[in-house]
C-alpha cells in the first residue's frame, strides 16, 4: 500500500513564547518492508535552526528552534510511504519461546543487540503483575508466535480502550487497577510481560490507516498516531504485535520510530521560554491511500 501521511501538531499559548526548542520523531523509517519517498518537516513560525540526525536506534530525529515571539507553534510532517507485506519464516516462528531469549542465543548474529531490549526501562519495569500475567500465555514449550499472539489477544480482551483513562506517566500497576488505557499503555504492558520473561521487544511508534465505516466516505484527519510492539525472533526477524486491535501489524501500519518505551520516541517534545500560564495541544493525523 502507498500512503501520504500528514501529521500536524499545534501548540497554542495564552502569552508570547520568546524561544522554543523541540525534537520531533515524525520521519518514517526506511525498512525492508517500508520505503519512504518524499518527506518534509515544516515549522511555523519558521525555525531559526532545524536539522535532522539519527539516534541510537536509527530513528530520524528532527531538531528545531524558533526564537521569534509566537503564541501558536505548528509542526507539520508530510511523507510519502509504501508499506509491503512482510514474509514470515514459519520455522523461526515455531521455535519454543524459551529458546528465543537473546541472552542464551550466542549462535544468532544479532542477539547481542536485542539483549538491550530485555532490560527494564523507566516506563516498562519488570512488574510482578505483568510477569504473572505473561506466564499464562508463555507456557513451557509453547511456540513463540503462538504464545505472543495469545498474550496479545488476552490484553485486547481483558483491558478496555478508553481515551482519558491514563496519562503519559501512568504505570503498569495503574493499568492493572484501571483495566483501561490507550495504545501506549497496551504496548507498555505487552513489553513488560515479554521482557520480564527474558524476551526482547521494542516499543514502536507510527501510524495506522483506519478504514471508514461501511457505506461512509473516508474522513480526512480521522487517523491517529499509534503504538505497538515488535518482538525479536531469532533468525533475523521481528514480529509486530498490536494489542490495541488484536492483530499483527501489516500493510496499514506506517513505522516511524522505535525504542525502549514511549519516552524514547514521542512524536514531538520540547522546552519553551514564556510567561504563558495555559496552553492547548492539538494533533491531527491523516494517512491517505495513494
Amino acid at each position: 500500500m502507498r500512503y501520504r501521511v500528514r501529521h500536524t501538531t499545534t501548540y497554542t499559548y495564552d502569552e508570547d513564547v520568546s524561544d522554543s526548542y523541540g525534537i520531533a520523531h515524525v520521519t518514517p523509517r526506511e525498512l525492508p518492508w517500508q520505503h519512504v519517498g518524499q518527506h518534509d518537516v515544516t515549522v511555523d513560525p519558521g525555525a531559526t535552526d532545524q536539522w535532522a540526525t539519527s539516534d541510537h536506534y536509527g530513528n530520524t530525529r528532527t531538531y528545531f528552534q524558533v526564537d521569534q515571539p509566537h503564541r501558536v507553534l505548528q509542526v507539520e510532517a508530510v511523507s510519502d510511504v509504501e508499506v509491503l507485506t512482510e514474509v514470515r519464516d514459519e520455522e523461526a516462528d515455531a521455535q519454543p519461546w524459551e529458546a528465543c531469549r537473546p541472552a542464551g542465543r550466542r549462535d544468532v548474529v544479532d542477539a547481542w543487540s536485542a539483549t538491550e531490549l530485555v532490560l527494564r526501562s523507566e516506563l516498562v519495569p519488570h512488574a510482578p503483575l505483568a510477569h504473572a500475567y505473561g506466564a499464562e500465555s508463555l507456557r513451557p514449550g509453547r511456540p513463540l508466535v503462538e504464545a505472543a499472539m495469545d498474550l496479545m489477544h488476552r490484553i485486547h480482551t481483558d483491558f478496555t480502550y478508553e481515551q482519558g483513562a491514563s496519562t503519559v506517566t501512568s504505570t503498569i500497576d495503574d493499568l492493572f487497577e484501571a483495566r483501561a488505557g490507550v495504545c501506549q499503555d497496551f504496548a507498555h504492558l505487552t513489553l513488560a510481560c515479554l521482557r520480564s520473561h527474558g524476551l526482547a521487544a521494542r516499543y514502536v511508534s507510527g501510524y495506522l490507516a483506519t478504514d471508514p465505516p461501511p457505506g461512509k466516505e473516508r474522513i480526512v484527519g480521522a487517523d491517529a498516531s499509534h503504538a505497538w510492539v515488535s518482538l525479536w525472533v531469532p533468525g533475523g526477524t521481528w514480529l509486530a504485535l498490536d494489542p490495541t486491535n488484536d492483530q499483527l501489524a501489516g500493510e496499514r501500519y506506517v513505522t516511524t520510530a522505535w525504542g525502549r518505551d514511549y519516552a524514547d520516541v514521542p512524536p514531538v517534545k520540547g522546552v519553551i521560554y514564556s510567561e504563558a500560564k495555559t496552553s492547548l495541544l492539538d494533533v491531527e493525523v491523516d494517512v491517505a491511500p495513494v
